[in-house]
């Protein structure tokens, strides 16, 4: 079925809280076999909640609603409804001692607040018994229509335990499979994935592919329709091993993987350990590295060595090699990587240097110039890079790229081969 939400508030037009609702209940109803063909945010204005419904039941199999079910003044979703569908409020006792029923901070004596809550538009129907959130149903021109609370977690109880199940075994409608998966690409723009990728969906109404440019890195989203489970589950892995053969080793990881989960998996089963040198990231692959719970098994640690005086001091990079070739120079990135190495014992260690600006760049050496030097018993290769953007943007880039380039060589066993980062 083809859905859409509408998101009500002034809080979230105004920009104060974050729309959440409409995120989770697209996602599940995705997932559900649904289609979301449109999502509106708008304001407590009761002219407009009325419009903006009609408009979505003139295109929609089905509506969600969310927000403005409160006991508050502001609160004008179910008014708005009774005038925009000509259904007239209607107190619902029963709605009422459930609501007493389950909310004992509720007031014995009557209490305009509360009533509120059980003036609803002729023909609703309450989502759930057991509760004291505000929800219900209602079906015009054979269209369900659901109204769920703004509150994130009352919404999203109501909407994976109610609305699923009811709109699952809507009369008529066909429950589609949903195969869907989410794959993380390093080192290619989105363009060239899309480049790679656009035949699988030629002439293939059931296979959807999205791209979705997550910076540094980029997303690529398979989506599978079908009628029947076991066609869809085989067309998906057909589908599943075509993508990961055309992204190769671009392809680092999928759904939730992280980068720098992956190095940490690599190392472990390598049985080495890493540590780091670091001068324009600042310590930020470091911290990358250390977010990953049992990090301390491969990881000896690092120095971050922003000035020249410290490479000399603790990497023991010779100041005449600055002298000549500079801090952010695939030289002096060689010699950091060897000279962390040498501290630590780490048998793998990745050392980065480089401009990330606003200032500091030349002609030769412009802002988002970026060195790497890798260091193991095999020998040093190092690389460089150009990224585009603010400071942080050159040195998330910088940061992504060097996990990538661990990840890349540790994958390829070719050490021994002193092959350069640049085939990385």
């Amino acid at each position: 079925m083809n859905g859409e939400i509408i998101a009500i508030g002034d809080e979230l037009t105004s920009g104060r809280i974050l729309n959440t609702t409409s995120y989770f209940a697209a996602g599940q109803l995705f997932a559900a076999g649904h289609e979301v063909t449109a999502m509106t945010t708008i304001g407590d204005d009761p002219k407009l909640i009325g419009k903006t419904l009609l408009d979505a039941l003139a295109r929609a199999d089905f509506v969600i609603v969310t927000g403005g079910l409160g006991a508050t003044s502001d609160d004008l979703t179910s008014e708005a409804v009774a005038d925009a569908l000509e259904r007239p409020s209607t107190f619902y006792p029963e709605v009422l001692r459930q609501i007493r029923a389950t909310n004992k901070a509720a007031p014995a004596e009557p209490h305009p607040s509360l009533e509120k809550l059980a003036w609803l538009p002729a023909g609703a129907h309450a989502l759930k018994n057991e509760t004291s959130a505000a929800g219900y149903f209602l079906v015009h021109d054979n269209k369900p229509i659901f109204f769920l609370p703004g509150v994130p977690y009352e919404m999203e109880e109501l909407l994976v335990e109610t609305v699923i199940s009811r709109l699952a075994v809507w009369e008529g409608e066909e429950v589609r499979q949903v195969r869907q998966r989410l794959y993380r690409v390093a080192g290619l723009p989105e363009t060239g994935i899309n480049q790679r990728l656009a035949p699988l969906t030629e002439g293939q109404g059931r296979i959807r592919i999205g791209y979705y440019p997550v910076f540094p890195e980029v997303h690529v989203s398979l989506t599978v329709v079908g009628s029947e489970e076991r066609d869809t589950d085989h067309l998906f892995g057909e589908v599943d091993a075509r993508i990961r053969g055309l992204l190769e080793e671009n392809l680092y990881g999928t759904e939730e993987e992280t980068l720098e989960a992956v190095v940490g998996r690599l190392l472990v089963d390598n049985g080495m350990v890493l540590a780091l040198a670091e001068s324009c990231t600042g310590g930020l692959i470091s911290y990358r590295i250390t977010r990953v719970p049992g990090s301390s098994e491969y990881f000896l640690g690092g120095a971050v060595t922003y000035s020249n005086e410290l490479k000399e001091q603790m990497l023991g990079v010779d100041g005449e090699l600055l002298a000549e070739y500079g801090a952010v120079s695939p030289e002096t990135a060689r010699a950091m990587a060897e000279g962390i190495r040498r501290k630590t014992g780490a048998d793998i260690a990745l050392a980065v240097t480089g401009i990330a600006g606003p200032s500091g760049g030349t002609a030769a050496k412009p802002v988002g110039t970026v060195c790497y030097g890798l260091a193991t018993s095999a020998g040093t290769e190092d690389c460089k890079s150009s990224f585009n953007g603010e400071r942080w943007q050159v040195q998330e880039a910088a940061c992504h790229k060097g996990l990538d380039i661990l990840r890349l060589a540790m994958l390829r066993h070719d050490y021994a081969k002193n092959q350069s980062c640049q085939r990385l």
